[in-house]
């Protein structure tokens, strides 16, 4: 067997760690009985560790498991270096019912996952020749040499069953140690995602008696997560956890629901906590009303009045367009978008007069409101947006600031205009920018003020 194949040895007399956790035996944690299973996630690979990837899988996974209805403690992120591995291998099977393992199934070197798991569990990796089989299969579809070192692939630890990857080159792999059951996905998110939901999942499920909770989210635009606290005050009841989190041009307030807590008191407790945020909140995910995103909303909104809709975009360089044109069917409600970036497109573009642009200056509410009703009018749409504004860093003054953004929304009964002082980068100041005018949208067409 080439050394590429073989699972790496330690030296405990460098790796004090090891000869105190693992060859002592001892556990590292006790773990108190909960109702729900525990489940624990561990992240492998240099580039999380440093940052240079950020770890996306462990928050899919870790919301994924709640939803089932497992009690999620940890996430563990360890770099290629295969004491770390080993140690944290050992010490989340005592302490969890579950382990789910991303990353590190590779073909080369730093790959460490497979011989991780040998050198905790004694576990021997051994061709399996299935797995090889398949690599084999796959390069020859793909009219490419396989390389010596994808062989490493098809090597598992001893008993471990194989996890079939029908996305890519690296296999997984499952066992169960202890109280814990094991599974190893590869890194790669959407080849983990296919893995975890075909193939792990149903096993999940067999394994464990699992009583999922009920999870409700209230989805506000406009309010940061300080107000909305305020404006829910105190909230304590059992079977409920009430949390916030903040997202790039809303908020969602998160309310989950033990499986006990009966559906009219889920609906019931929800309906409270609506009422006390009040306008912001554009939706709720997880009742039977559809809830959705605001682009969503907004859209259905449309579409059931059989309105039309076109924008006219400066600051924002297309975002809002986007957004909007990110919801499937949104070519029945939206029209056209255009960024009129310079004062002579807007002029030429939309019809937005010359002295308007000289007496107020492009970022001004008169020059939104033309740019609103310019394209509409030349769409032939019920609404038209306009938005103009400075998203920075340049360009701002005493009077205009940076972060100064002027919407517009042109319906058939008149104009109307909102004025936003947003701060923060061009990136940000362009989303809350186009989510903004998304709510202004909203609020007229639900009524809201």
């Amino acid at each position: 067997m080439s050394d590429i194949f073989r699972p790496l040895t330690l030296d405990s007399r460098a790796d004090p760690l090891y000869n105190l956790y693992v060859r002592s035996g001892t556990p590292l944690a006790t773990t108190p009985q909960h109702s729900a299973p525990v489940a624990v996630l561990l992240s492998q690979g240099d580039e999380v560790v440093t940052g240079q990837t950020v770890d996306t899988n462990a928050a899919w996974l870790a919301e994924r498991l709640v939803d089932l209805g497992f009690d999620v403690r940890r996430h563990v992120t360890v770099g290629d270096r295969m004491v770390d591995l080993v140690v944290a291998l050992t010490e989340l099977s005592s302490t969890a019912d579950v382990v789910i393992g991303t990353g590190g199934l590779g073909p080369t070197m730093d790959d460490l996952t497979a011989s991780a798991c040998a050198t905790a569990f004694g576990r021997p990796l051994e061709l399996d020749p299935d797995a090889l089989a398949f690599l084999e299969a796959l390069f020859a579809r793909w009219g490419r040499p396989m390389a010596d070192s994808n062989r490493k692939q098809a090597y598992l630890p001893q008993g471990s069953t194989r996890l079939d990857n029908a996305r890519g080159t690296a296999p997984g792999f499952a066992f169960e140690h202890g109280r814990a059951w094991l599974a190893f996905l590869p890194g790669v998110p959407h080849e983990m995602k296919a893995m975890f939901d075909g193939l792990v999942v149903p096993s999940l499920t067999q394994r464990f008696a699992l009583t999922p909770g009920r999870l409700v989210s209230l989805r506000t635009t406009g309010v940061g997560e300080s107000v909305l606290q305020d404006r829910i005050g105190a909230f304590e009841h059992d079977g409920v956890v009430i949390g916030t989190r903040a997202m790039s041009g809303e908020c969602l307030v998160k309310l989950r629901f033990d499986a006990s807590v009966d559906p009219s008191t889920v609906t019931a407790l929800t309906q409270d906590v609506a009422d006390r945020i009040g306008s912001p909140v554009y939706a709720i995910d997880g009742l039977d009303a559809p809830g959705g995103t605001l682009p969503q909303v907004v859209g259905r909104a449309l579409l059931a009045r059989g309105a039309t809709l076109a924008v006219a975009e400066s600051c924002t360089g297309g975002h809002l367009s986007a957004l909007f044109t990110s919801v499937p069917g949104s070519s029945a409600w939206f029209l056209e978008g255009v960024v009129t970036y310079a004062n002579a497109s807007k002029v030429a573009r939309l019809g937005v007069p010359e002295p308007l642009i000289a007496t107020h200056g492009a970022v001004s509410e008169p020059v939104a409101r033309a740019m609103a009703e310019g394209v509409r009018a030349s769409a032939n749409t019920t609404y038209g947006i306009g938005v103009t504004g400075i998203a920075g860093p340049d360009g701002g003054t005493t009077d205009k600031p940076v972060g100064t953004v002027h919407l517009a929304l042109a319906t058939p009964h008149g104009t109307h205009h909102h004025l936003l002082r947003l701060f923060g980068d061009r990136g940000r100041i362009q989303t809350y920018a186009a989510h903004g005018a998304l709510d202004l949208l909203r609020r007229h067409l639900h009524g809201v003020t």
